[in-house]
């Protein structure tokens, strides 16, 4: 498979790796060891099925996901709730979740040059502007390809940078392979457990997977080569998560050290491993932020885009102004160190909705007699009504931990 070929299945990686899933797979590496790594390979199979019917849709129809559901929900009420379901958690979530992407970008960018501070005008950090900066100029270009590459770059650099410090850290690997193979719950591991999926399962990837499978292919006789990039990219992106919670139990486990953040990760790696660990693991933290911060308000772009019935090309004013406006709210969270509560609990809320409705609408028109012989077959189903399952049970942990 050509580099070429290579795109979409990317932009998903880079989006899900992002310093969320750095912090929650340090942490569940750091308090339960290597016990909770099938999680992560089981999240990754989880989202390579859902990832893989979006994309189906996608090349087949030549339309997002937003474009599919003003197309297919006629009923007024039906298409208002899922507008009003998009907008709270992929557009409103995404502007205040956009604030912690910079700031894991920032804490990277710390560790290798140290605090960057403007009191003056009352900034408690200088570092959000400088990587929304580069985010908005990635953006602006409006060249897809060129995105493409830009974060297939990230991927790429986190994929050395948290791997090597994997390699440093010398962990068990019989363990290791113990812990992915052999499915076992420690006490007090469950809450881990789904916040470890829910990381790399999530609603606004199947958004942009879809809009940017069709923009990249326009012919179902090229599904093929969208399903090898998914079957690559994605696995890439569980690999990088897998590596990250491996050198957290490796380097913490057992230890009396504790962290509290993946920044705490980076800078405790130092004396027991050498500078150079500290060194890859803050480039990985960076380009997991930078990547995150590129790719949310991108899928905020094309999902509202889509569900408007707005322009879809990356340079129209539009989109433009859709996915700057999660660029700046993100900064401004991040450069203040705000922490708007209100916002957060409404898009937790909307996003443990959206989820289990949007994979039973995938679902839906995966089976759809207008995808011809590119429906769903029965083994696909299954693995779908599995999907399903899993969703409906990160929705009630989101929900539940919300209305706690």
């Amino acid at each position: 498979m050509k580099l070429s070929q290579f795109g979409p299945g990317a932009l998903v990686a880079a989006a899900f790796i992002g310093p969320g899933t750095v912090i929650t797979a340090s942490l569940a590496g750091a308090n339960y060891g290597y016990a909770l790594l099938w999680a992560l390979l089981f999240s990754v199979v989880a989202c390579l099925i859902l990832q893989e019917m979006a994309l189906r849709i996608g090349i087949v129809t030549q339309q997002g996901l937003g474009e599919n559901i003003r197309a297919n929900l006629t009923n007024p009420l039906t298409r208002a709730f899922f507008i009003a379901l998009v907008f709270a958690a992929v557009v409103i979530g995404n502007s205040v979740y956009q604030g912690g992407n910079l700031s894991g970008a920032s804490m990277g960018l710390a560790g290798l040059f140290g605090e960057l501070t403007w009191p003056a005008i009352g900034l408690t950090s200088g570092w959000p502007i400088i990587v929304g900066g580069t985010a908005f100029a990635v953006l602006w270009t409006g060249n897809a390809r060129f995105i493409e590459k830009a974060l297939i770059g990230l991927v790429l650099l986190m994929s050395l940078s948290f791997i090597g410090t994997f390699f440093l850290t010398q962990p068990d690997l019989s363990r290791f392979f113990s812990g992915l193979l052999l499915p076992s719950l420690p006490t007090g591991a469950t809450l881990t457990v789904v916040a470890l999926i829910g990381t790399t399962v999530v609603p606004y990837n199947l958004f942009l997977h879809a809009s940017s499978v069709a923009k990249k292919w326009r012919s179902p006789a090229q599904l093929k080569q969208a399903q090898a990039d998914n079957l690559v990219s994605i696995p890439l992106g569980g690999l990088i998560s897998m590596a990250v919670l491996a050198t957290a139990a490796s380097a913490f486990f057992g230890s009396q050290q504790s962290i509290t953040s993946a920044a705490d990760l980076a800078t405790s790696l130092e004396p027991l491993f050498g500078v150079w660990a500290q060194y890859l693991m803050a480039i990985g933290l960076f380009a997991a932020g930078i990547s995150s911060a590129s790719t949310a308000p991108l899928a905020s772009a094309y999902a509202l885009s889509g569900i408007m019935g707005w322009s879809k090309n990356l340079k129209s004013r539009s989109f433009r102004l859709t996915w700057l406006a999660i660029l700046v709210i993100g900064v401004f969270i991040s450069s203040l160190g705000l922490e708007p509560i209100s916002v957060i609990w409404l898009a937790q809320v909307a996003n443990g909705v959206l989820l289990p409705v949007m994979v039973g609408f995938i679902w839906w028109l995966c089976n759809k007699p207008s995808l011809g012989h590119y429906k769903n077959r029965a083994w696909q189903n299954v693995l779908a009504g599995l999907v399903m399952l899993i969703s409906l049970g990160l929705s009630a942990k989101s929900l539940i931990n919300a209305f706690a």
